[in-house]
């Protein structure tokens, strides 16, 4: 949220709405990421990733979603065609499971919500 790139972006407003009405909620596979593409060096957080979690989930509004059994095997059974990514299978099968939207860049994603399997809000 402090990216001066996506201010602005209706992204951006979906999250503020969202923190507003508490139901923005993160995937500990995104933490991963975050901290997997920090250590890279593909992104550059102004604090560490586990600094940058604490204050995230210091926001009213916002907190991890649940990676639940029914999730894993949601994650397996994706409807239409979807790539094998399982990061990105588990993180669509999140979304449908809670009935959330997706914020994100990933084209395979994006692609796949224009098929209307998924939400999804470009970053």
């Amino acid at each position: 949220m402090g990216d001066p790139r996506v201010k602005g972006t209706r992204a951006f407003a979906q999250i503020e709405r969202g923190m507003i009405e508490s139901r923005v909620r993160i995937s500990v596979f995104s933490v991963w990421e975050v901290g997997l593409l920090e250590a890279k060096g593909r992104i550059s957080l102004p604090v560490s990733p586990r600094e940058w979690l604490r204050q995230t989930l210091e926001k009213p509004g916002v907190s991890l979603a649940p990676f639940t059994e029914d999730i894993a095997l949601d994650a397996n059974e994706l409807p239409g065609d979807f790539h094998a990514d399982p990061v990105d299978r588990i993180l669509v099968a999140t979304a449908r499971r809670l009935g959330m939207d997706i914020v994100t860049a990933d084209r395979e994603i994006l692609s796949y919500a224009k098929k209307h399997y998924i939400r999804a809000v470009p970053l």
